[in-house]
Parts: structure tokens; sequence; C-alpha cells
């Protein structure tokens, strides 16, 4: 293909009917902490360092629906450099990112995801952290996934140092 026709033809990839977005996240975790994960506060001893409320479900996610978009991550909006967002609660990042998919008319067809820690379970928690998601999204529990793993032992998160998630989201232009 020639350059001329490659560019004739890139809005129509920027305006695709359907995007995909993978978002991945990792924190440590310290003792005196609060844990959070999918926006549900988890009783646990320890908690996931981080400039924000360090949420990697809320993450991951937020940087799957930035990433369908070709926007920049949560890293570059929402900088650790300064004094801003500093505390924030991962929500917050969350709903700031589909304020921007409404915003670039689409809509969110589904988010799947993985979350993987030797501790605490998440299984109990699953349907809370959905019903969460979905409130600050706007969109049913229903079509988001959240599966738990561990790492069998191996590595940071395998030793319990850490925590880390995986997301993939799929998006729709809307027709309105």
């Amino acid at each position: 293909m020639k350059g001329r026709e490659l560019k004739q033809q890139i809005p129509d990839i920027i305006d695709q009917v359907i995007k995909v977005g993978l978002g991945f996240d990792l924190h440590r975790l310290r003792e005196g902490v609060p844990l959070f994960l999918g926006g549900v506060e988890i009783p646990y001893p320890k908690g996931l360092e981080g400039h924000s409320d360090g949420d990697v479900l809320l993450h991951a996610i937020a940087d799957a629906l930035l990433g369908a978009l070709s926007l920049p991550d949560i890293g570059e909006l929402f900088p650790p450099s300064g004094e801003k967002f500093r505390g924030i609660r991962s929500t917050e990042i969350l709903k700031r990112a589909g304020e921007l998919v409404r915003e670039r008319g689409y809509e969110i067809v589904g988010i799947d995801t993985v979350v993987v820690a030797e501790e605490p379970k998440i299984s109990p928690y699953k349907d809370r952290m959905k019903k969460a998601i979905g409130e600050v999204l706007g969109i049913s529990p229903q079509v988001i996934g959240i599966k738990g793993k561990t790492a069998e032992g191996t590595g940071e998160v395998g030793r319990g140092e850490a925590i880390q998630a995986y997301a993939v989201c799929v998006l729709r232009r809307r027709d309105d």
C-alpha cells in the first residue's frame, strides 16, 4: 500500500465500529495500608502501594479503556509526579476513563479481567467488585468478568509481595 492510500484510510481505521483495549497493572503490598480491589475495600493486613489507592484492577480496566481509544495511559493522565493526584481513589480514575469513552462516541460492550494474587482470595468479593465497577462506568455488572488466579508461588506475586491485574475491553461506536 502506498503512503497516500494509507493516509486516506487512517480516518476509517481510527473511527472503527469495534475497538479492543488491553490493560495491566502491578503494585507492591505494604503493611498498614487499606486494600482496595475492584473499587471494594477488602479486609487484609496489607494494601497496595501507590500514588493513588493502588487498586490494580481498576487501573488495568482504565488502561484497557484508554488503550482501546488510543489515548495516553493513566500514568500520563494522572501523573504520580505531582501532589494533585496523591491519594486519589481509583474509582475517580476509572470514572474519567469511562467519560472519555462516551465523549468519543463509544460504549462499553464488555470487560474481562484477571487478578493475580496469592492472598487474599477474591472470590468472596467478585460480585461486589462487579457492582462497584458497573456503577462507576454506568454499565451492567453482567458484562464484567473477574477471575482470580495465583502465581503458583513464583515471582513477587507468588511470594505475596504484590498483586497484579489484567483487563481487556470491547467498545462499540454508538449509533446516536
